[in-house]
């Protein structure tokens, strides 16, 4: 797990030719035995039209003439991953396993064990992947906290980019707390210029003493190459997982530590009308009435500055921060009110499941017939991926096969039935009554932050 224990080895800018002309060979060689290939495969089902698209049978037969013809085709992709437990606990990302219906891990000495995902986070892109070692101790890795690194620290990856095997590559850390992505529900990740490619997806990022400070995740490139940019999810975020792993029994999902604030960053201008010396932290924009937070005495305009003594610069930080605080362990939050310092100090929570969701599936014949619905409280909004102030009925699950897979989808928010709006399951229920009594099925809905009207006749 990460700890809080400084790097082995002190920064020092190299002063002499033999100095300049160290190898990074005893840390690859610590590390590198760790680092593991990735390969899936995944059987896809495609339909076949017998008419081969030609746009003269299409035209009678429609959607017709592709039932009862299908071929299965079998995609294989390629990742990295990384041991971080001898026992056969791998950490790679998400994405890379996702829908994967056989997995295949190779070590570097080439020897192949068929894992499992033990769990899957899409959140912050991590999984969890165990191989049954049959009482082998495989050779593993270990975390450090990416809180020691500081921008221009040399680091390494390790991965199998393009299937070439395992490689090595080194570079600096560009940036840290890099914010302004659009990656994973948590944009916060250490920036590097050492050449990531695909088939790095997965793997460490290690620090001089061995260390993984960091799982590569993702590149910005314009051809698929590397550019120089490369991110990495921070450990202290895959220690998380981890940890969800160990104790979640079973479970297939991450709870984490919730306090029912929600903000916007500081801007100069904000700034300017606190009466700040800076732009700084995060102004708290709405407090959930089951917050801890708020029976504590939090106001929204409260400004936070660190939490458990880290700065805070901006909303997706603070975010990061309060997805990685252990439930159960108390959480510091240091703020400014009206330029007054204050600080509260509140245990982490799991998001409470209140009010009741009352979620129920639409059996009825309407047109939302097939879809589950639920009142939205703080752990359904977690569960489909809300904004921290969503409010009304939302849309947990849609039937292919049923009516309601022609109108909704999953996370859509119903406003209205008719025009008469509609806040709890209890009264959208009635609402789609009244409205099949009538000779017009108008459907109100929040998808993705817009607002769009469905009308049947």
């Amino acid at each position: 797990m990460v700890g809080a224990t400084a790097f082995a080895q002190d920064r020092a800018v190299p002063e002499t030719q033999e100095q300049v002309s160290l190898s990074y060979a005893p840390v690859v060689k610590k590390t590198s035995p760790a680092v593991v290939n990735i390969y899936t495969k995944r059987v896809v089902h495609q339909r076949i039209s017998p008419f081969m698209a030609d746009p003269m049978f299409e035209r009678f037969f429609g959607d017709l003439g592709m039932r009862g013809l299908s071929r299965e085709q079998v995609e294989s992709s390629l990742g990295s991953g990384v041991i971080v437990e001898g026992d056969g606990l791998i950490v790679t990302n998400a994405h890379v396993v996702k829908g994967a219906d056989e997995i295949m891990v190779v070590l570097s000495d080439r020897r192949e064990f068929p894992a499992k995902v033990s769990l899957l986070d899409e959140r912050s892109d991590i999984a969890i992947l165990r191989v049954n070692t049959k009482g082998e101790l495989l050779p593993s890795a270990t975390l450090k906290p990416s809180e020691q690194l500081q921008v221009g620290d040399i680091v390494i990856a390790i991965g199998n980019p393009f299937g070439v095997g395992q490689t090595v590559t080194s570079g600096i850390v560009s940036a840290l707390a890099r914010s302004s992505l659009n990656i994973s529900d948590f944009n916060f990740f250490i920036q590097t210029d050492a050449a990531i490619n695909p088939g790095n997806s997965g793997g460490p990022l290690v620090s001089m003493d061995g260390g993984v400070v960091g799982i590569n995740s993702a590149i910005y490139s314009k051809d698929g190459g590397s550019l120089g940019i490369g991110f990495a999810i921070p450990s202290e975020m895959v220690a998380t997982v981890i940890a969800a792993e160990k104790t979640g029994k079973g479970s297939k999902s991450v709870t984490r530590a919730w306090l029912g604030i929600s903000g916007q960053q500081v801007t100069a201008d904000i700034a300017d009308s606190l009466n700040l010396n800076r732009p700084t932290g995060v102004l708290i924009s709405a407090i959930h009435e089951e917050s801890p937070l708020l029976k504590e005495g939090m106001q929204v305009g409260d400004v936070v500055t660190k939490i458990n003594d880290k700065e805070i610069h901006d909303a997706a930080e603070m975010k990061f921060r309060l997805a990685t605080l252990p439930l159960g362990e108390e959480a510091k939050l240091d703020v400014l009110r009206k330029g007054e310092p204050k600080t509260f100090r509140v245990k982490a929570m799991a998001p409470p499941d209140v009010p009741a969701r009352d979620e129920r599936k639409i059996d009825s014949q309407n047109p939302l017939n097939g879809a589950s619905v639920a009142n939205i409280n703080p752990a359904v909004a977690i569960e489909q991926n809300l904004t921290g102030d969503a409010k009304g009925v939302v849309v947990t699950n849609v039937a292919d096969d049923r009516s309601a897979a022609r109108l909704v989808q999953q996370g859509d928010i119903i406003l209205a039935v008719n025009n008469v709006e509609v806040g709890t399951v209890k009264e959208l229920m009635g609402a789609l009554d009244k409205a099949m009594k009538s000779n017009m099925f108008a459907l109100t809905i929040n998808r993705g932050g817009q607002k769009t009207q469905i009308v049947i006749r």
